[in-house]
């Protein structure tokens, strides 16, 4: 179910689906098809749309259509986890994928270092 009412506003005002994707710290094409209604859009986020859009909650906000959407959500400061069409989507911040993609590399790298340090211990026995 598209979210209409959404799209409507957001483009009323000239905000584009990155500077709300930024708000709700999810990426553009997460964003994308939560506003397309693939992906369901949770109570937090909306008030936070509402809030950077300036106008109630109640302007902008569409029933999740559930027979389209499998919500699974166990607290309300869980990611939203939505299944369509067997696709799985898991709304997590851009910002903390790089990161963890940064800590992948400086542990690959240190694994290589400590790898020659013990081959050069392993020489000197």
């Amino acid at each position: 179910m598209q979210k209409e009412k959404l799209r409507e506003v957001r483009k009323r005002k000239g905000i584009t689906q990155q500077q709300i994707a930024d708000i709700i710290a999810t990426d553009v094409s997460n964003y994308s098809r939560k506003e397309s209604g693939d992906v369901g859009i949770r109570k937090d986020e909306w008030e936070k749309i509402a809030r950077f859009l300036e106008v109630p909650v109640e302007e902008i906000y569409e029933e999740e259509d559930f027979r389209q959407i499998n919500h699974f959500d166990n607290n309300s400061n869980s990611n939203n986890i939505g299944s369509v069409s067997g696709n799985f989507y898991c709304n997590v911040p851009e910002f903390l994928l790089e990161s963890q993609r940064e800590l992948i590399e400086f542990l690959k790298k240190e694994n290589k270092r400590l790898e020659a340090e013990l081959t050069v211990l392993k020489k000197k026995r």
